[in-house]
């Protein structure tokens, strides 16, 4: 007698593999249940293999393949009763798993396909290192090293920073008590609309009352703060972070555009081949007697930021343009060397008694 196994459809197929790949993202057994997912999370994080309809159907599709896998004893609600519930694997079977490897190298070669091109190094590193679905690195294999000093950051309050974080995340207003520069303390009520880690100081980016100027506001600023569910956040007129930050607004500058032309020698000549200033930067070598390598061309905003890494470099550098530029460069030099040349004179004079 031949034995007929019949052949399995495209649809269970599909189920399987995106049981398996929904078994994959969840985290490892012993997971603590604030690093486990939700079903929020996971839907994020699936994308479209839930299909495209209404967040409902996506939801209810879900649910039923998480069902499934907790009774098959393959995963486990960590808090069982609560909301959102959150899972985590059972077993750590899958981590040798030959099909669930190849759905990482996918994974992984999606990614590098992403952030290469647009030289987004920082958030290829970032999802390396935390995406919680699926880390590909330890923080023992890859660590992001700062090429500048690094201030100690902030102290903020606990309750502020978690109001913040919990009135972004319901889209509701900020009840806070402010202190100024000078000690002065005033109660807007907040409307937030982004967050934003600038070296060792988050800042707010809000609406404040029933004004339409967005202000920044340095979170170790505010003495109280409390979210406002009842209250909906205000949405400011066309906000978008990642047009903020390259318009050099998060710098406090107001990020005109200019033409920057320098010249540079030293370490910065290899630095800025490799590690351009902008995406249109263009270079020339300098003539057989300039005492620097290249001379570089790049179109980007003017900010605080550009100002320190110029002063920064010291004699390696010099701005030819813009014009006005070239005279603060100047300026901030001169009153740098104030400081020292006493100092400077009173070592080379010999007579001096000090």
């Amino acid at each position: 007698m031949i034995a007929y196994t019949r052949p399995m459809s495209a649809a269970n197929y599909d189920r399987i593999q995106r049981l398996r790949r929904l078994e994959a993202l969840l985290p490892k057994p012993r997971t603590k249940a604030t690093d486990c997912l939700d079903g929020a999370r996971l839907l994020e994080i699936l994308n479209t293999t839930y299909g495209t309809g209404s967040p409902a159907s996506r939801r209810r599709a879900l649910q039923r393949d998480l069902e499934t896998l907790v009774k098959d004893g393959r995963i486990e609600a960590v808090n069982p009763g609560g909301k959102p519930l959150r899972y985590r694997r059972t077993t750590h079977a899958l981590d040798d798993d030959a099909l669930i490897w190849d759905y990482t190298l996918r994974q992984l070669q999606d990614l590098v396909a992403e952030a290469v091109p647009k030289r987004q190094l920082d958030r290829l590193w970032e999802r390396l290192l935390y995406e919680r679905d699926q880390p590909l690195l330890s923080d023992q294999q890859l660590r992001v090293v700062p090429d500048s000093l690094r201030l100690r950051p902030v102290e903020l309050y606990p309750h502020v920073l978690q109001a913040v974080i919990s009135a972004l995340a319901q889209h509701c207003a900020l009840q806070v008590t402010y202190r100024n520069a000078a000690g002065e303390r005033s109660t807007p009520l907040l409307h937030p609309q982004a967050l934003v880690q600038r070296g060792p100081i988050p800042y707010l980016f809000a609406l404040k009352n029933d004004e339409d100027q967005l202000r920044f506001y340095a979170l170790h600023r505010l003495i109280r703060a409390k979210a406002e569910p009842q209250r909906p956040v205000r949405a400011a007129p066309n906000f978008d972070l990642d047009q903020a930050i390259a318009e050099g607004k998060v710098d406090f500058g107001q990020g005109e555009q200019i033409r920057l032309v320098i010249r540079v020698r030293g370490y910065l000549t290899q630095l800025l081949l490799a590690c351009p200033l902008s995406d249109e930067q263009v270079w020339e070598d300098e003539p057989d007697d300039s005492a620097f390598d290249l001379r570089i061309e790049a179109e980007l905003p003017q900010t605080g930021q550009l100002l320190r890494w110029l002063l920064g470099a010291g004699d390696k550098l010099e701005v030819l343009a813009p014009t006005e530029l070239r005279h603060v460069l100047a300026e901030q030099t001169r009153k740098m060397a104030d400081v020292y040349v006493q100092e400077t004179t009173a070592l080379s004079d010999p007579s001096d008694p000090a």
